[in-house]
């Protein structure tokens, strides 16, 4: 394990347009070195080494392990390969900071839960948008009871790139096309987005699901529902309506058909002392509360939130000090349970299922 007197050194495996996210937020942190890089593409491996002034460079996960001059890895490959690289990285005994959602399926993200902690790893899941500063006041105020018995909420996933260009063109680019087949791994907008928006939910609820029923559509997009080897077969949009412990009822949403919009989430939460909203568009953030006196003019006031610190600088202090691991591994376990039985509901007709 590292140690503050040395510098933690992170291996980034898969090195896509995610990874340099990844990357640029690590370079700014004191006492993080980027050690390596892995990727089956020696092209686009050798461009993400040369940008980060990263030296050593692997095209196999198996030859980085070999080496082991790593402390930690950030796993930033396609969503069917979180699970076997996380477990190979775990085995070998490094952290790991992998990319949502933490595995595909539940009984997957509970295995590498349990090897994490068999293992006394770190294993956080990155769920980014807990980097935004006015969900984490959002989540501060409910558990302080600003908003006394949170009763209803409202949360949307609102993306649009299935009907403009803004990010590329989905129709002629990979990086979009898988993100629509599930043969190339993809479990649709659910699997995508809807970790984010479950997570936004439950997070600032302080609550987790109980019990959930849920839709999901998938919408011609080609002819055949085919281009070229992609099957467009994975969901494009789900309507989710779920009941959380703490007894608030809600609805969550999520689509890449919300033209207008690039991409935004919404919360809205209603307790029975006051009402938060909580919006992150257009990268600005905003959080409005309703209570006291404005209650009756229905009247909402903004609430003003100092920066976090970013789901990259809390896995390295987790490492490097003892500091909570928040995102871990058991939470990104429990939402991909959510995400499984939201699947099951919608193959069973919407039917309400406990989680």
């Amino acid at each position: 394990m590292a140690s503050a007197a040395k510098p933690l050194r992170i291996l980034i495996l898969g090195t896509g347009n995610m990874a340099r996210t990844h990357a640029a937020a690590f370079l700014k942190i004191d006492g993080v070195e980027l050690a390596a890089g892995v990727d089956r593409r020696a092209g686009v491996l050798a461009e993400f080494c040369d940008t980060y002034d990263i030296a050593n460079r692997f095209e196999t996960l198996e030859e980085a392990l070999a080496w082991g001059g790593f402390d930690a890895a950030a796993n930033v490959t396609p969503d069917a390969a979180h699970h076997p690289t996380t477990l190979a990285l775990m085995h070998a005994g490094k952290h790991v900071l992998c990319e949502k959602p933490l595995a595909t399926n539940a009984a997957d993200a509970w295995e590498m839960t349990e090897l994490a902690r068999a293992k006394g790893l770190i294993g956080m899941v990155n769920l980014s948008y807990r980097n935004v500063a006015v969900l984490q006041k959002a989540a501060e105020l409910v558990a302080e009871g600003a908003i006394g018995a949170l009763r209803h909420f409202e949360a949307s996933y609102l993306q649009s790139w299935l009907t403009q260009p803004a990010w590329g063109d989905w129709q002629t680019e990979s990086q979009w096309l898988w993100r629509l087949s599930t043969a190339h791994g993809s479990k649709g907008v659910l699997g995508d987005v809807g970790i984010h928006i479950l997570d936004f939910v439950t997070f600032a609820a302080g609550s987790p699901a109980s019990e959930l029923s849920c839709r999901l559509k998938t919408f011609d997009k080609a002819e055949g529902g085919r281009i070229g080897d992609y099957t467009l077969d994975a969901n494009d949009s789900f309507t989710l309506q779920a009941e959380l412990e703490n007894g608030a009822l809600g609805t969550v949403s999520a689509t890449r058909f919300a033209s207008g919009h690039h991409n935004d989430l919404r919360l809205r939460l209603y307790g029975t002392r006051s009402g938060l909203e909580v919006l992150f568009e257009k990268q600005t953030e905003t959080l409005r509360i309703c209570d006291g006196a404005n209650l009756e003019a229905a009247s909402w006031r903004e609430v003003s939130v100092e920066p976090v610190p970013t789901v990259y600088e809390r896995f390295a202090a987790a490492i490097l000090s003892g500091a909570p691991a928040d995102p871990d591994f058991d939470h990104g376990a429990r939402l991909q349970v959510a995400l499984d039985l939201a699947e099951r509901s919608n193959a069973e007709g919407g039917r309400f299922l406990k989680v």
